[in-house]
Parts: structure tokens; sequence; C-alpha cells
């Protein structure tokens, strides 16, 4: 089994239901071979959702979505124990953090002390209720959805939780012709409602995701690639323009992200432009910029990108 043949039949199979966003599509693909989790950021309207929908498809894996909100509470997420009065004992309720894929739809639209309720599963894939860890199905992915901060009613993720994900994916609006595309496929009846009539077809199983990971795993990296991502990571903290930068948690996430998409690339081993292309969605959302940066008029991916096009890129 190939990674890169894997790849291809996924990007069809979902390809059933979304037209365009590639780039998109396929780090969300690398952060699955990966083993990491998607922080997604795009106006209401993109297909956020119906692209995790269709992935989950394919992937034949078991999905859920929670539709955060104001009111949320941690219990919603993780789940809680209910007391049963003809046992008369209490009985676990799973909440649907118990998925193989999570989507957390607009999770900056529900307080900090809600949104922490997934730093732990995140992190450590186990979830403790009344004290009792639970672990949680293998692999668990989440992919939460956010409208960009500018919004009002939105909240900003704690630190912390952000850096759990391994890419802030930013989805933007489709070109030309592939939104006309869009209209063509809502006049002939399609609706994302109704998912089951394309027929995504699942291409993976469980233990076929455990050999591609596997894969992943063994792609080649040299001594000189690590030095690239350990200097693009060390300019992100001596710049004046950020006020924190990137952790060594950054720095592995470039690690294993090269290696998927090297892999997804039909190759088994890394080349620079394996990390200069994934530093920016590993990036974007570990850094926090100064304020008279940004009263400069100064953007995240401004600076990193000029960071980027600084350093030596190893031959």
């Amino acid at each position: 089994m190939q990674v890169a043949d894997v790849a291809s039949r996924i990007y069809s199979e979902v390809g059933k239901a979304i037209v365009g966003q590639s780039r998109a599509l396929e780090q969300a693909l690398v952060a699955l071979f990966a083993d990491g989790h998607c922080l997604l950021q795009g106006v209401p309207g993109l297909g956020k959702t119906l692209m995790v929908r269709s992935f989950s498809q394919a992937l034949n894996l078991q999905f859920k979505r929670i539709q955060f909100t104001p009111d949320l509470m941690p219990s919603d997420v993780i789940g809680t124990n209910i007391f049963d009065q003809r046992s008369s004992d209490f009985s676990l309720r799973q909440g649907p953090i118990f998925t193989s894929i999570l989507l957390a739809d607009e999770i900056n639209r529900t307080p900090p002390k809600t949104q922490s309720a997934l730093l732990e599963a995140m992190e450590e894939r186990h979830a403790t209720i009344d004290g009792i860890r639970y672990a949680l199905p293998k692999p668990f992915m989440v992919f939460a959805t956010q409208n960009p901060i500018e919004y009002e009613g939105t909240y900003p993720l704690p630190e912390a939780q952000q850096d759990r994900f391994l890419f802030k994916i930013v989805m933007d609006y489709p070109g030309d012709e592939q939104e006309i595309d869009v209209f063509r496929r809502f006049h002939a009846g399609f609706r994302s409602q109704n998912l089951e009539q394309v027929q995504i077809q699942p291409v993976l199983d469980l233990e076929g995701l455990e050999m591609v990971r596997s894969q992943v795993r063994a792609v080649k990296m040299e001594d000189r690639m690590f030095r690239y991502i350990y200097d693009i990571v060390r300019s992100t903290r001596s710049s004046g323009d950020l006020m924190v930068g990137g952790s060594p948690r950054a720095g592995l996430a470039l690690v294993a992200a090269s290696q998927a998409l090297a892999a997804i690339r039909g190759r088994d081993y890394v080349i620079p432009d394996d990390i200069k292309e994934l530093a920016m969605p590993v990036l974007r959302h570990r850094v926090l910029m100064r304020p008279e940066a940004e009263i400069e008029g100064f953007g995240v991916e401004q600076v990193l990108q000029r960071l980027l096009d600084a350093q030596v890129v190893p031959r």
C-alpha cells in the first residue's frame, strides 16, 4: 500500500462532494497521517463542515459533531455520570468526544472553560470524568472550525489549546470556475445535507491507516533538515515583530508533518520545500504579534513569510 496512491483515492472520493479547496484537503490528510488535529478558519459558507464529513466517510471513520454555543458546558462535550434509579447506581453517558473524527463547529463561539474541555483529549487521547480516565477511540482527530476573530460574538482560543493543533488551515473563497461548478452541482440536485447521494466509498480501514502511518514514520530526514526546521522556529523567537515565538512542539509538528507530506507526494525522504510549504500552517497559530507591529499594519503571515524567506535553504 503506497501512501501516495491512498491519498489520490481519498482526494477522488472527497471530490465527489467538495469542489476546490485542494490545499486544505491535502493539509487535513497530512494531519491525519501525522496523527494531529486541525483548526479550520474561514468565513461561513466555504464548506468546512462538508469537507470534514466527506473526509470521514472516505476514511470509514466514526464522525460526530458538536455545535459550540455560548451556553455549552464541558459535560456536554466529554460526558457525565447519570444516576440510574433502577440500578441505584451511576452510569456513564459518554459525550460526543468519544468518536474517531470530531467536528468542533465554531469552537470560538463558546467560552474558554468549555473550549478547554478538549485540551486533555487532544493531547493525551483520553477524557477524565469524575476522576476516572476513559480512553478515546483510535484514531482520534479533532477538526475545529472557527470564524475569523473580527466577527462579533466570538472568544479567542486559549494559547495552550491552539498549540495542540498541528495545523491552522485558512480556507478562502474558491476560484471563479470552481465556484461556478458549485452552482452547477446545486442545480443538478446535490445538497450537502444529503451527502449519501454522491456515494463516497471508503478507502481505508483502521489497519490500513496504521500501515500508512508506519510508512510515514519511516520517511527519512537528514540532519540538515532538522537544522532547517530549528532555524525557522528559532527565527520566530528572535523576531522584533513577535511577542511569542514557536516552541519545540512547533518544531516537532514540522518534522511529523513534513514526513507525511513527502509520503503523500510519493517520496521516502523529506526535502526543504516540504518544510517551507508547511511552516505557515504549523506556525501561524503558535506565535503572537507585538501590539506595535499590529499598529504598523503587519499581519502574522506577512511576518512569518519574511522570516521564511530569510532562512538559508539547505541544498
